[in-house]
């Protein structure tokens, strides 16, 4: 987009902005989206790509002109891996900074206590863009809450794939023992065919000498990890060093460049793992990273990244659509925005302009996002989206080799 148009664009959004003032329609005060996330515990890299994100999308909505005519306020709220402080967080970004509308918590255990103990009774829409476990489908949000990520019901089955097709029948699985990992290793079982002995890991724990020889006690041929990354580290060179394992097989958790150049080509190359995927050829996913790569020089290294523009993104056209404020009004238009009928629009620059004048012309829209379709159910859940399968290489690299559908 050129200076020259830009320019115009501005001055006509808030041209409109005056109208509907003066007439009574517009809010009475900006949107101001919260994001809620780790940044002080976690993996760096993906507390940065998703913050990177969340500063995407806000700067296209605002060089296209703003929601309602105006810029795009914001707020962030370090949660760390802790459910109370999360909830803290929360609290203090809906009531201190008066934030219209929530994208996130990263993590499942983090979302279930917002969603239940503050945004749902606060009637705050929420679209968390990683939070994947099964159990936030049931969870008593009074529907404020939706995500922007594949339910664990899906990866499940495309982890025990990945397994059944190293030729494994036997496995040991260490997982997180809060709301993401009990979650996930159920899907998995479900799905799986062979024999597993499952260990719980406490959230905060530091040694794994104990879970990793109980999970190897019936003579599992691998182990299946879904813990964070920072504890697969500990894990991995525990496993390692006392020689209990040397294969191994990732949740999405554990999708991670700095994981493999700590740990080494030589221990990891060859293994698989599991993470969510764009749609193979996406339009939007293409405008995206274009978009993130003239914003930050290189495209994302940390895992649901696309998923936080995204949420951010939907947030603001249902809160454009809406013509509101009000977090009912917004969260009753997300599913018209992300799931149609409507105008195809794309993520990026132009697409993000296109939308905003489409609904501001009073018609409709479907975002087509840079991680998918955002076609959510009755429960906030996705109706379809990817799966991808990738592995580390030898010589310390991560290598997306296949995507699966998942479909309801």
């Amino acid at each position: 987009m050129s200076i020259r148009s830009h320019a115009v664009r501005l001055l006509a959004a808030g041209l409109l902005a005056v109208c509907l003032a003066a007439c009574g329609e517009a809010p009475a005060e900006p949107l101001k989206l919260g994001l809620l996330t780790y940044i002080s515990e976690g993996s760096p890299q993906n507390a940065q790509d998703r913050q990177r994100a969340f500063e995407l999308a806000v700067a296209h909505l605002n060089e296209a002109g703003g929601v309602y005519g105006r810029p795009v306020e914001t707020a962030v709220g370090d949660t760390a891996l802790d459910p109370d402080t999360a909830v803290m967080e929360a609290r203090r970004l809906i009531e201190d900074e008066g934030v219209h509308a929530l994208v996130g918590p990263s993590t499942s255990a983090n979302s279930l206590a917002v969603v239940e103990r503050v945004a749902g009774p606060a009637r705050i829409p929420v679209v968390s863009p990683s939070a994947t476990s099964p159990r936030l489908t049931d969870a008593a949000d009074d529907d404020f809450f939706f995500r922007a990520a594949l339910s664990d019901v899906a990866q499940g089955p495309v982890l025990a794939r990945v397994a059944r097709d190293q030729g494994l029948d036997n496995v040991g699985a260490i997982y997180r023992n809060d709301a993401w990992g009990q979650g996930l290793v159920q899907s998995f079982q479900d799905a799986w065919d062979g024999a597993i002995t499952a260990v719980a890991v406490e959230p905060g724990q530091s040694e794994f000498a104990g879970a990793l020889r109980q999970s190897a006690a019936a003579g599992a041929q691998a182990l299946i990890l879904m813990v964070y990354s920072t504890e697969t580290e500990v894990i991995l060179r525990e496993a390692l060093q006392r020689g209990i394992y040397d294969q191994f097989v990732f949740s999405d958790s554990v999708k991670s460049p700095d994981l493999v150049r700590t740990i080494g080509g030589a221990a990891l190359g060859g293994m698989y793992g599991v993470a969510p995927a764009a749609p193979p050829a996406s339009e939007s996913a293409a405008r995206w990273e274009a978009g993130y790569v003239d914003a930050y020089g290189a495209p994302p290294a940390g895992t649901y990244v696309r998923e936080v523009y995204d949420a951010t993104i939907a947030l603001a056209l249902a809160a454009e659509a809406a013509g509101s404020t009000d977090g009912s009004a917004i969260r009753d238009q997300l599913r018209a925005v992300g799931g149609g009928p409507g105008e195809v629009v794309y993520a990026g620059p132009e697409g993000i302009a296109r939308a905003l004048e489409v609904l501001g012309a009073g018609e409709a829209v479907d975002y087509d996002g840079a991680s998918g379709t955002l076609d959510w159910d009755e429960n906030g859940d996705l109706r379809r989206g990817y799966i991808g399968v990738w592995r580390y290489t030898t010589d310390e690299r991560i290598e997306d080799v296949d995507v699966v559908l998942f479909e309801r």
